[in-house]
């Protein structure tokens, strides 16, 4: 069988001189869970944080 004939993509040239211009996408992160990412609402007293 014949290869399939290549057809211009209007989209994927778009994408492309853009890359070209601006650079690369940064990669993904992983979404921390909310209770890593926000501060505590109250202080624990000194005595508390060191067993």
């Amino acid at each position: 069988m014949a290869r399939k004939k290549k057809t211009f993509d209007l989209g994927k040239e778009v994408k492309a001189i853009a890359r070209e211009r601006v650079g690369r996408v940064p990669a993904g992160r992983p979404i921390e869970p909310k209770a890593a990412r926000r501060r505590p609402k109250h202080k624990k007293p000194v005595g508390e944080e060191l067993p």
